[in-house]
């Protein structure tokens, strides 16, 4: 099922009015429990794990998704949550996708991206650089010249928000939104600087919290200018991890909660102050991107209110 397949009747409506479905630490699918504990960690835990098995427990709270990257193309997602880094030891500057423990070669994960996109000429995808470690120039410089082999013409120039549309790139053939929370991306015409995407993080267990917390940053929207990320996820404690240490992250708490999550993004309204893009953890688990497309057929009802 394809989210934007679904929005042919939209395709001159500006493209941060249509609600998009997007998965949480994307490449966490695969960790290697083999590799050392990456730099986003303290270094309390990069001595703890030392330890052979504080790595296998690790992987339980560093995976935050199911699918390949492929499999969540096809699963309707179109944002991609990445997080990347250097990896100690390594000589030929490739950059590696991480979230305690390293993942997949981001050329990897790339390739696999276009390999999709190709076939389907017009997907639109946001693929959101948001955390960088161990990298200095010569990294960053590395990275984005994978991103400019693997994406070439199907990279969107940064540009007004409120000027895109779906028609509008679909006939520029533009495939592929870069969002890159550094400030090298003043250096490339195709990197979108991270402001232009604000992702507020509630930083809570509790899901009242986090859905009113939903709420507040939606309502606080920026009405122009940006797209705007709504991370509907829950993020563990030292306590939790302690409670639930051999569970992981989706027994202890994803698994129970999304039915909840779920029930607030289905009361959601789409448009200009409304919502955009919303992530999730384990976006295999419930329908979330069944129930954006039905976010995307309220605008389709109020057009033809309005006639």
């Amino acid at each position: 099922m394809l989210i934007m397949g679904s929005r042919r009747k939209r395709s001159s409506r500006d493209i941060k009015q249509l609600p998009d479905h997007g998965s949480h630490d994307s490449f966490s699918y695969w960790v290697d429990e083999k590799s050392p504990v990456g730099p986003d960690q303290t270094q309390a835990v990069i001595r703890l794990a030392r330890i052979s098995l504080v790595k296998k427990l690790m992987k339980k709270w560093s995976v935050t998704q199911n699918l390949t990257f492929r499999e969540q193309l096809e699963a309707g997602i179109r944002y991609f949550d990445l997080r990347v880094s250097s990896k100690p030891g390594d000589t030929d500057q490739e950059i590696y996708f991480i979230h305690g423990l390293f993942g997949i070669k981001v050329w990897d994960g790339l390739m696999e991206i276009d390999a999709f996109l190709t076939q389907h000429p017009q997907e639109i995808i946001f693929l959101d650089f948001n955390h960088f470690y161990a990298m200095d120039e010569s990294h960053h410089k590395c990275l984005v010249l994978r991103i400019q082999e693997a994406f070439g013409n199907k990279l969107c120039p940064a540009c007004s928000v409120e000027s895109m549309t779906l028609r509008s790139l679909w006939e520029k053939k533009y495939q592929v939104l870069i969002f890159y929370h550094c400030p090298f991306y003043k250096q490339y015409p195709f990197l979108w600087p991270g402001k232009k995407i604000p992702a507020p993080w509630a930083n809570t267990t509790s899901v009242q919290k986090l859905i009113l917390f939903l709420e507040t940053t939606l309502s606080e929207r920026a009405p122009r200018g940006a797209f705007h990320v709504s991370q509907a996820i829950l993020t563990p404690r030292v306590k939790t991890i302690a409670r639930g240490l051999v569970g992981g992250l989706k027994n202890t708490l994803v698994h129970r909660n999304l039915p909840a999550i779920l029930d607030w993004v289905k009361t959601q309204k789409p448009g200009a102050m409304g919502v955009n893009i919303i992530t999730s953890d384990f976006v295999d688990l419930i329908d979330f991107a069944t129930t954006v497309i039905e976010l995307n057929d309220l605008l389709e009802d109020r057009a033809l209110t309005k006639c």
